[in-house]
């Protein structure tokens, strides 16, 4: 049994897709609708510059692109469906894009709008986020716990947890951190993203959502927010809203994922971030990331 993954925003490069637009057709028919959605998205991501890929409403519907594509890729080939799937933040969505409950189109103006707002929330160089590497996340809890302004945003590994907040309370719990021998590195993020400051964001991403058609997912998707499979449309259109303020619960999908019988992990796009974080979580489990048609052919000969 495989789980299909789908990054999030920092796996994004300049010329990522490409390889699959040249080397199937089922990916460039969705490059090129996704062009046709967004006209100059796919100059961004392979011309760039990459400042203006880094800005997040190029990068999330970017990074949906070429996850799309890179599913597309694989069915053409033969590859079958997944026993769950699941995105981090942003990622999120493609999968719900690869299991059918929302239209690409839909999903790349929605991923768009859901940057365009994210970006708006919090004034440029208020927010801020960091990595916090060897200490568990009970304990980082408990440093952060008392700092205003601070919350943990995404868990992705046993030992990696990322902070999300007001730029001083960050530096304040960086400080508090590192007193407690933890490794924290400053992200270069243009938001909090993942923290109560996104408020502004959900709300008005709430409308654009509501008049959008949700369907059933033809496989279980896992949520960023309960780190549980979602199959009522209802259900997953909240907590796409709700996701954007609440902290990715990345070890308790993988890890429930696991229990469920995945023993194989596809990531689907660019990047391998989350093949990294399935080895450092699952070591039992075997993970790849398929980021050309060659990564494809490799994938579905070892299956």
């Amino acid at each position: 049994m495989f789980a299909a993954l789908f990054p999030g925003q920092g796996s994004q490069k300049l010329g990522m897709g490409r390889e699959f637009y040249e080397g199937s057709a089922a990916a460039r028919k969705v490059l090129d609708r996704a062009e046709e959605v967004l006209p100059g998205l796919l100059e961004i991501m392979w011309q760039g510059p990459a400042e203006t890929l880094q800005l997040t409403a190029n990068q999330q519907p970017a990074l949906l692109a070429v996850s799309a594509a890179a599913w597309a890729a694989w069915r053409e080939a033969g590859g079958g469906l997944p026993a769950s799937a699941a995105g981090h933040s942003l990622g999120e969505w493609s999968a719900h894009v690869a299991a059918g409950t929302l239209a690409l189109e839909d999903a790349l103006r929605l991923v768009r709008k859901r940057g365009q707002y994210m970006q708006e929330a919090v004034p440029a160089g208020k927010g801020a986020m960091a990595a916090v590497l060897k200490l568990e996340a009970e304990r980082v809890n408990e440093v952060i716990k008392d700092i205003p302004g601070v919350e943990a945003a995404n868990f992705n590994s046993p030992q990696q947890v990322v902070i999300s907040g007001l730029a001083e309370a960050v530096a304040e719990a960086a400080k508090a951190l590192k007193e407690q021998r933890a490794r924290v590195i400053p992200l270069k993020v243009s938001a909090p993203f993942h923290s109560s400051l996104m408020e502004p964001a959900r709300q008005a991403l709430a409308a654009d959502l509501a008049a959008t058609m949700l369907r059933e997912p033809a496989f279980p998707v896992y949520s960023n927010v309960t780190a549980r499979p979602e199959s009522d449309p209802d259900r997953i259109r909240e907590l796409l809203l709700e996701q954007i303020t609440s902290p990715v619960r990345w070890v308790e999908i993988l890890k429930a994922m696991f229990a469920a019988g995945a023993r194989e992990f596809f990531e689907f796009g660019s990047g391998d971030v989350l093949s990294g974080l399935v080895k450092r979580t699952l070591p039992e489990a075997s993970a790849l990331a398929l980021q050309t048609p060659q990564d494809l052919e490799s994938a579905l000969e070892g299956a």
